[in-house]
């Protein structure tokens, strides 16, 4: 029966039909749930409601929407509701593969293309005639098809798909050109995988009768789809035999022939005439252009070859006869007979050569090579080039917060990054370099810090406190083992992984890629600094690995440098200073910032030596001071990327009403950590300092524009909290004998006076309206992580524990009343903003729902502001109840791109909770990374 538009299936409702296939109907509908639309697939009745039936189709469809490839579209599982049941899968919009052949193309001559390499010229001086086609054969007259530089890009994705599947043991069964579509960015998706198999009523791996088939049976009344999925058919599925990996090469095979020459390889008026010359008949082919590079020709006849001992054995193979003619590499495809890829269908005259022409061939190539020797031209100097590569369309680089650098494979063919949707949804992205488009990898929705295996296949990444890793042509993530806060890691030859789990003051671990329990390595020879072991990259050997890591020194900044370390060894050795990251590049650098600039210098990787003298490479690339992640890649083929842009750690400071417009920009470009004095008047901030390394305090007189500096160094001094009556500043310091909250007056008289020493704190976050109390997070690495901590003022002024668990508690703020601490949590293995009464004991309540940071205080304590996933303001109304606190559901203020969004997502509200003052990031996230080639070519000359 059809479904009417509004209709609800479970999670889901209908918005319109989109047509019939061999499930029955198929309709587009909102998943309510996740806000996206999908395809609804119903299952015939009968299926429904055989229990037995359904069973198995449960099982299969479990094993179809482990498919995770981004040819393939996706199976997102089975919904009943009503007596009605659905499959839910992707919704790919675009036109089908069908479509696109039926087009008529404008008769015309063969027309110059610059994207596909075909014969070699007349004049035999080796240049190359690109051509595609525009007509039929013979150059005149409308033409149905695509051309050849269209075809071959679409059937090298079909046969990837193919390939993952087969694989995996997945067979398609029912490839046809109405099962592909073309996104409207040119991506290729093939539809309804394995769907064959679980709507037979039998099973699909034994013999199948042609009469039972469930793809045609579930057509019957659709004479012409029935007609257009029996072309397609392998003659042992038109026998009714048993079917493997071989019927999808052939149906691939008759894909790729309609695509050459606009017709199908097996055509009749009916079922029978069709199945018959499927099982008896040959394809005319001379249909297929003469024009058509003759190992496409020669892979179309291998294809359709109907004993499937004498087909093709492997779509892998198709694939890369289908690469090596794009490329123009000429690479001839591997012959399953044993013979020369070269070799002509028809038995060449020359075949049976005389005995003595093996000389012959031998004399007159010695000859050819001695004069190529004597007279070769010499060769043209290797240049560096730069191109940019651009976020793709509606997506945006999600490089802030820090989230991981873009990352180049080892082999150079391919780029990761992390990357946000117009949703706001955070992923792990995937672009082929010989491609302009690039791929969601599945499963890595809040992914960071990714890093390539040696095989540039596989990916290690970070995700919900845990270390996984997915291979990035299709599959779900696999987990690793716990990572609490992981700063990097990096993947060996020998099967091993070093990453860095945790920060303040820890050292890093290995885990074998398998998975297990980590084991330290690496440890820092102090405990308790403020900066962490992180960012570890091999070295060629696959034993040594370089990482980032810091001491405290005078005046009170890590002094960073690179290290070496070796697995089984907890020796480490300092190499150089440097801001970041370093990373190796053959054939012999490291590559590393100092401040904002990507520096490079020789080093033998063998002795572990630094060689010559440091030299620049590229400017203004960032690097967020808390993580010191440079956002720069190096792959070991000579290539570079990098960002470039305003660095991260401070932004435009900006008022917006509650609609999220803009109103005016406060200060000048650099500021953040914004903290509004009690009464609005004013604003303490944080700002790099003129040396670089240390951040200093500033205060701003909101009315006036006049700024004062209220630190003055030396090292770091940041997160400034008003007193309650507005007349002093607490604030930390990071010195040289510690961690410091001192206090000062506002005015900036006086010294500021120590209130709290501790190598543990991370920084003051409020101070009580009655003005008893400060809260300051304090970190225990290797214990519990952040907790929350009370620092109060009168008395021993002894601190008291607020919050501990084995999760990260931090930003904790009162409430105006003092009541109730707000404070975010990962104890839900996602950052969430939680309530709980003051003084501790009592219960907790969750505020917001799908993520949450930075809790802030409307001035009245009836409304809770947060930061959710995709940059979206939200507020949420308190109510206490006696000892208890009803909570409203929140809804969104306005939404800012996350990447335009400041480092740490501090924002301040204004006392009348009217407008807000937010860090707006000065890099667009569209700002296109720069890809170099041969980055060293240059160095010498």
């Amino acid at each position: 029966m059809a479904l009417q538009q509004g209709t609800r299936l479970g999670a889901y409702e209908i918005i319109s039909p989109l047509g019939a296939g061999g499930m029955g109907e198929v309709y587009r509908a909102r998943d309510t749930k996740l806000q996206r639309d999908v395809a609804l697939k119903i299952l015939p009745e009968a299926m429904a409601r055989d229990a037995q039936r359904m069973a198995r189709f449960e099982r299969e469809a479990q094993v179809l929407a482990s498919l995770n490839h981004p040819n393939i579209a996706a199976i997102y599982g089975l919904e009943e509701s009503n007596g009605i049941r659905a499959l839910v899968m992707e919704l790919v919009e675009g036109e089908t593969l069908g479509e696109r052949i039926g087009r008529d193309t404008p008769s015309g001559r063969l027309t110059a293309t610059p994207s596909l390499p075909l014969k070699s010229g007349p004049t035999g001086s080796g240049s190359v005639v690109y051509a595609s086609r525009s007509g039929t054969a013979q150059g005149q007259g409308p033409q149905k098809g695509v051309s050849t530089e269209q075809a071959l890009p679409i059937a090298k994705q079909i046969a990837e798909a193919l390939e993952y599947a087969h694989e995996r043991g997945v067979i398609h069964r029912d490839l046809k050109p109405a099962n592909v579509k073309i996104t409207p960015e040119g991506t290729v998706k093939v539809l309804d995988f394995g769907l064959a198999k679980v709507l037979d009523t039998q099973d699909s791996s034994a013999t199948m009768d042609m009469a039972n088939s469930p793809t045609l049976s579930a057509m019957a009344t659709q004479a012409g789809m029935i007609l257009g999925t029996a072309a397609y058919m392998s003659p042992e599925q038109a026998k009714g035999q048993r079917v493997d990996r071989r019927a999808d090469i052939w149906a691939f095979g008759c894909v790729l022939y309609e695509m050459l020459s606009g017709r199908k390889p097996f055509e009749g008026e009916t079922i029978s005439d069709v199945l018959a010359a499927v099982i008896r008949a040959e394809p005319e082919w001379t249909a297929i252009p003469d024009t058509t590079p003759s190992p496409i020709q020669r892979l179309v006849r291998r294809c359709l070859q109907k004993d499937v001992r004498q087909r093709l054995q492997a779509i892998g193979e198709a694939r890369i006869t289908i690469e090596a003619t794009i490329s123009g590499t000429g690479v001839p495809p591997v012959d399953v007979h044993g013979q020369d890829a070269h070799a002509t269908d028809q038995e060449s005259p020359l075949r049976h050569y005389l005995p003595w022409a093996p000389a012959t061939v031998g004399f007159l190539l010695a000859a050819v090579l001695v004069v190529a020797y004597f007279f070769k031209s010499p060769a043209a100097p290797v240049q560096s080039t730069q191109s940019l590569i651009a976020a793709p369309e509606n997506i945006s680089f999600a490089f802030e917060p820090p989230t991981g650098a873009p990352a180049l494979s080892p082999d150079g063919t391919r780029l990761v990054f992390p990357a946000q949707d117009a949703s706001g949804k955070e992923s792990l992205w995937v672009r082929p370099l010989n491609s302009l488009t690039a791929q969601r990898l599945q499963g890595t929705e809040g992914g960071t810090f990714p890093f390539w295996a040696p095989d540039s296949r596989q990916l290690g990444f970070f995700q919900d406190r845990k270390l996984k890793k997915i291979d990035v042509t299709g599959g779900p993530p696999v987990l690793l083992c716990d990572a609490p806060s992981a700063r990097g890691g990096a993947w060996g030859k020998d099967g091993t992984i070093v990453f860095a789990p945790e920060i303040r003051g820890a050292g890093l671990s290995s885990v074998p890629t398998g998975g297990g329990t980590p084991a330290a390595i690496a440890t820092p020879k102090e405990s308790g600094g403020s900066f962490s072991n992180r960012w570890p990259v091999f070295l060629p050997d696959g034993r040594h690995f370089l990482y980032l890591s810091g001491e405290l020194e005078s005046p009170g900044t890590p002094k960073l440098g690179i290290h070496v370390g070796e697995i089984g060894s907890n020796e480490q050795k300092f190499l150089l200073q440097a801001d970041s990251q370093a990373l190796y590049s053959p054939p012999g650098y490291l590559l590393f910032l100092r401040g904002e600039t990507l520096m490079a210098q020789r080093f033998d990787a063998g002795s572990l030596k630094l060689e010559g003298e440091v030299f620049p490479v590229a400017e203004h690339i960032p690097s967020p001071r808390s993580f010191r992640l440079g956002l720069f890649s190096v792959s070991q083929t000579g290539l570079l990327v990098y960002a470039t842009g305003a660095g991260q750690s401070g932004g435009q400071l900006v008022w917006m009403d509650a609609s999220g417009k803009e109103i005016v920009k406060v200060g000048q470009p650099g500021l953040f950590g914004p903290t509004l004095s009690p009464d609005g008047k004013r604003l303490a901030y944080m700002a790099g300092s003129s040396g670089g390394n240390g951040t200093d305090i500033w205060l701003m007189d909101l009315a006036r524009g006049v700024q004062t500096r209220f630190t003055f160094g030396p090292g770091n001094n940041r997160s400034p909290v008003w007193s309650p009556d507005g007349a002093r500043i607490a604030y930390t310091s990071y010195g040289a004998n510690g961690i410091n909250i001192l206090v000062k007056n506002a005015s900036g008289a006086g010294n500021a006076e120590p209130l709290l020493e501790s190598d543990t704190i991370a920084g003051a976050s409020d101070w009580s309206r009655g003005g008893r109390y400060i809260l300051f997070t304090a970190y225990s690495p290797r214990k519990t992580g952040a907790d929350i901590w009370v620092l109060p003022l009168f008395g021993e002024r002894k601190p008291f524990l607020y919050l501990q668990t084995q999760f990260n508690e931090v930003d904790g703020v009162f409430s105006p009343d003092g009541h109730w601490v707000a404070y975010q949590s990962n104890e839900s293995g996602s950052i969430e903003v939680y309530l709980s009464p003051f003084p501790p004991g009592g219960g907790k309540w969750q505020t917001s729902q799908g993520g949450g940071v930075k809790p802030q205080w409307k001035h009245d304590g009836t409304v809770l502001y947060y930061f959710a996933p995709g940059g979206r303001l939200m507020e949420a109304s308190v109510k206490e109840k006696g000892s208890a606190v009803e909570i409203g559901t929140p809804h969104e203020v306005f939404q800012k791109p996350s990447s335009q969004l400041g480092l740490s997502r501090s924002f301040a509200v204004a006392p009348d909770g009217k407008r807000f003052l937010v860090n707006i990031s000065e890099q667009a996230a569209s700002s296109p990374l720069t890809l170099a080639t041969n980055w060293t070519a240059d160095l010498n000359k």
